[in-house]
Order: C-alpha cells, then sequence, then structure tokens
C-alpha cells in the first residue's frame, strides 16, 4: 500500500483516528449505500479525479449524489436538477464524502489537509499547489471548516458557477491551503478535528439557512450535521481521553 507524502506521525494519526471511526462509519456506509441504489439509476459510489500529495492524480471516493447523464456544470449548486433527493441530504450532512476513509487508508489522504482540488483549477495556481501539495489533502482542514455551508449556496446563485468558482472562490482556498502546508502539524490536525466536531454549533452562530428552505430548513440541516459529524468523529475524542469520566 503507497503512502503518499505523509510524514510517519501524521500517519499514525490517521490510522489512530480510523481505528476508532471505521467500526461506527462502516454501518452508516451501508445504509447510505443501500439508500443511494434505491433513490435512482446508477453506481452507488461517485470516483472523482482528484490531485494528491506531490502532484499524483488520485480517484477520490464519494457517495453519488447526482443523476447520471445529465449535462451541466462541472460545480454543482444548492438547488441543481441534477442532485437526487438523497443527494441533498448527502450533501448537506456532509455524508457523501464517508467513503474517502478509504482514500485515507490508502494513504492518498489524510484525515487533515488541503481541500482536494480538480486539476484544472490546480493548473491555474500551479506554483501555489507545488507547496500545498506537499501534503496529501485532507477529508477536513481550515479551508474545508471555511466554506462549510456556505459554497453550494453561493454557486447555486450564480449563472456560470465555474466562473465564480474560478475568480472569487479559489483564490481564498488556495491562500488558507498554502497557510496550512506552510504550518501544520499534529496539534493543529487535532484542532482542526475539534473544530470539525464544532462546526454545527459553528454554523448555528453565523446563522447559515438554505437559500430555498428559510431558517427552519437552515437549522435541520445544522442538525443533520450535527448527527453526521458526532457519529461518525466524536469516537476519537474518547478514545484520546477527553471524554472519559473524571
Amino acid at each position: 500500500m503507497k503512502v503518499e507524502n505523509l510524514s510517519p506521525g501524521k500517519r499514525a494519526f490517521d490510522l489512530l483516528v480510523l481505528v476508532f471511526v471505521v467500526p461506527f462509519a462502516l454501518p452508516v456506509a451501508l445504509l447510505i449505500a443501500i439508500a443511494v441504489f434505491l433513490d435512482s439509476p446508477g453506481p452507488v459510489f461517485y470516483r472523482a479525479r482528484r490531485i494528491g500529495g506531490g502532484g499524483r492524480p488520485f480517484e477520490m471516493l464519494k457517495f453519488r449524489t447526482m443523476r447520471v447523464n445529465m449535462a451541466g456544470h462541472s460545480l454543482a449548486g444548492a438547488g441543481d436538477a441534477r442532485i437526487t433527493p438523497v443527494g441533498h441530504f448527502l450533501r448537506k450532512t456532509r455524508l457523501d464524502e464517508l467513503p474517502q476513509l478509504w482514500n485515507v487508508l490508502r494513504g492518498q489522504m489524510s484525515i487533515v489537509g488541503p481541500r482536494p482540488e480538480l486539476e484544472e483549477f490546480v493548473a491555474l495556481h500551479a506554483r501555489d499547489y507545488e507547496e500545498i501539495l506537499a501534503v496529501p489533502p485532507g477529508l477536513t482542514g481550515p479551508t474545508q471548516l471555511r466554506f462549510a455551508g456556505v459554497e453550494a449556496s453561493v454557486l447555486g446563485l450564480q449563472p456560470d458557477p465555474e466562473a465564480y468558482y474560478r475568480e472569487r472562490l479559489l483564490p481564498d482556498k488556495v491562500a488558507l491551503d498554502l497557510a496550512y502546508a506552510r504550518d501544520n502539524s499534529l496539534r493543529r490536525d487535532f484542532l482542526v478535528l475539534c473544530q470539525t466536531l464544532a462546526l454545527p454549533a459553528i454554523l448555528a452562530v453565523k446563522g447559515i439557512r438554505e437559500r430555498e428552505g428559510g431558517a427552519a430548513e437552515g437549522f435541520r440541516s445544522v442538525a443533520y450535521m450535527g448527527f453526521a459529524v458526532g457519529l461518525v468523529a466524536l469516537p476519537v475524542i474518547f478514545a484520546l481521553g477527553l471524554g472519559s469520566p473524571r
């Protein structure tokens, strides 16, 4: 099993998280796979080509959230007609990214790291990504946290989502990922993991709402996120002794 550009300490951190998360994640993944299969025709998984550590491409696994054989932009915003009913839920809760635990196990990704990006967008900032991709992309990270609950809604309002992403969102993401690549440590990774657990509360404070659903739907989305993140990641906190009885 080839491990891409992972330091021994970071790899040990990833494996520790996997040991405690996978037993909880597998039953959830099985239920999601059944739901995706029944929701619309097509494969259960979507293989997304991304650029990984050292600039090497890899196939990032996600649960399929869109209908097959429908033309459209490479980036989907909220309200995109291609997104299936189950897909809407998976995207809101980020559970569509659960299969990326397999990418982490293979060493293609890390638990915490830069956001996995499309090759065409990496090419636009090639010099910066040479430095960013000195570390593998992550399931979560500063960039993923910063744009959680915002990106899909914003893109859904744009007549040309790809142009808006390229010109307005991508430069900010590159700056955040570059800062992480220059100053990453196990301590920071642990703090990012804790922030990921706190993400539902952060979204509630910011008042993130769904574009078409109003306040009630927005807070339901936060509740879904809290359930998903807590179910998958809370055992890690207990495993590290932070949740043990006093």
